[in-house]
């Protein structure tokens, strides 16, 4: 197999330590890297991805673990960033599962810890090149395809997501190749995340409008929170593209929030809610029966439920 080439990728690496950064910086240059830029806060590493999305990122969790997986998880959402699909690698000092758990969650493809010699960076590097795992969508996480029991059914769709740092580096393209063949390749990929993403929470919107029917006082208003933020979401995306008129629904769905909020006819807003979310769910799943989608509810429902049941017994 052909030595990679990284002279013509782009790598942004974000470190709050001056002496990191550099050191960081400096195993990326033995390792053939030549196109760095390193930033020292959070603000900058946004703008940058904002100005110019890079092939490849390196972020330090250290000191700002929670604000720094929220911003993973929002750029793979892939609602305000050109290129969603970065390859990221987060780096940090200790290891502890909460934090292996939140770095995992936000989407991020790999985790290294310090500190690491060039040899092991250049490997994780590597084998995101040459074997990036696929991705996954659900209406929580967009990110690599983490399950580990390959013989437990899903119906979690995987595709390969675009990859400029293979592009370059392994495909040796010019920039200006790698530019236009992720522009083709990250237009398809959007369109279907974009397509997926809503069909998931449509069915989630749903899922929480069942949960609700029966949810105790204190249940019931978190599960309200999470649908108007759900919704409002789904509205978004659906702004100027071609599931624009599902934004009725939405706004029928969030009106009957409103009138659940203020304690305007419970059962009638309830029943607004209903009909709007499986309507909302019909719209971006036409290819099912208003039965096959019941089912399906349903179905959900109950493994939520019995989920979450034995932790509320004890």
């Amino acid at each position: 197999m052909a030595r990679l080439s990284y002279d013509t990728t782009e790598t942004l690496i974000y470190d709050p330590v001056a002496a990191n950064r550099t050191a960081t910086r400096a195993a990326l240059y033995n390792l053939g890297f030549r196109r760095l830029e390193t930033v020292a806060t959070l603000d900058a590493l946004g703008e940058c991805i904002r100005r110019r999305p890079p092939d490849l990122i390196l972020c330090e969790a250290q000191g700002a673990e929670p604000e720094l997986c929220a911003m993973v998880q929002k750029l793979r959402q892939g609602a305000t960033v050109y290129n969603p699909f970065i390859v990221i690698i987060v780096t940090a000092w200790e290891h502890n599962s909460a934090l292996v758990t939140r770095v995992l969650n936000s989407g991020a493809d790999d985790l290294l810890l310090r500190p690491f010699s060039t040899t092991t960076l250049g490997q994780r590097i590597q084998s995101h090149v040459e074997r990036r795992k696929g991705f996954v969508i659900t209406s929580e996480y967009v990110g690599p395809d983490r399950r580990k029991d390959s013989a437990r059914p899903s119906n979690v769709p995987l595709f390969d997501p675009p990859n400029s740092l293979r592009m370059k580096a392994q495909e040796r393209l010019t920039t200006e190749e790698a530019t236009q063949r992720l522009d083709a390749e990250l237009k398809a990929a959007r369109d279907m995340l974009n397509a997926e993403k809503l069909r998931r929470d449509a069915f989630q919107i749903c899922i929480l409008w069942r949960l609700m029917q029966e949810s105790t006082s204190k249940k019931f208003d978190i599960d309200l929170t999470k649908l108007k933020d759900v919704t409002r979401s789904v509205a978004r995306r659906c702004s100027g593209t071609d599931f624009e008129p599902a934004i009725e629904w939405c706004d029928s769905i969030l009106a009957a929030i409103e009138g659940l909020e203020l304690g305007v006819d419970r059962n009638a807003s309830m029943h607004l809610l209903g009909h709007a979310a499986l309507n909302l769910n019909q719209t971006f799943s036409p290819e099912k029966t208003v039965a096959d989608h019941l089912n399906a509810i349903d179905a959900t429902v109950a493994i939520v439920k019995a989920r979450f049941e034995p932790a509320l017994a004890s």
